[in-house]
């Protein structure tokens, strides 16, 4: 059973991930598309941006979340003291808490209220690259 939970966690939060990557690149093209003043361009890439967040993100992270905490149910005794399991989950509120600046950065889109340059959105782009690179090393090395 563990396997199993474990599988459809990965799978998850693979899926996640692949949101929360691509979504601030869609933010930095519909950024520029406004430059150019294309506003169909513009229009593609808020329809594309709130399907990715709808669709995609939204499912992925609670079904992350839900077989996520199957898995430490499964194994709680082992979890229970381990410091970098309390790491892990302080990252993934941080991912949580990173998913809805991307919707506060989607509705502002939305109502045409963006204020946000280029170069906020590349950075914006690295931070769940940064989380994902320090919540698998946890999980895999569990150094504490």
């Amino acid at each position: 059973m563990y396997s199993w939970v474990l599988s459809l966690h990965i799978i998850a939060f693979v899926a996640w991930f692949a949101g929360l990557l691509y979504l601030p690149r869609l933010f930095l093209y519909h950024v520029h598309s406004l430059r150019q003043q294309d506003e169909q361009g513009a229009s593609r890439f808020q329809v594309m941006e709130r399907k990715l967040y709808r669709a995609i993100m939204n499912p992925a992270m609670i079904a992350t979340l839900v077989f996520g905490i199957w898995l430490a149910v499964l194994g709680f005794n082992t979890l229970f003291g381990a410091v970098w399991f309390y790491l892990k989950l302080l990252l993934v509120v941080a991912l949580i808490g990173y998913q809805h600046v991307c919707l506060a950065n989607l509705k502002r889109f939305a109502a045409g209220t963006n204020r946000r340059g280029r170069l906020y959105f590349r950075v914006l782009g690295m931070i769940p690259a940064l989380l994902l690179i320090a919540i698998v090393v946890l999980s895999v090395v569990r150094p504490w």
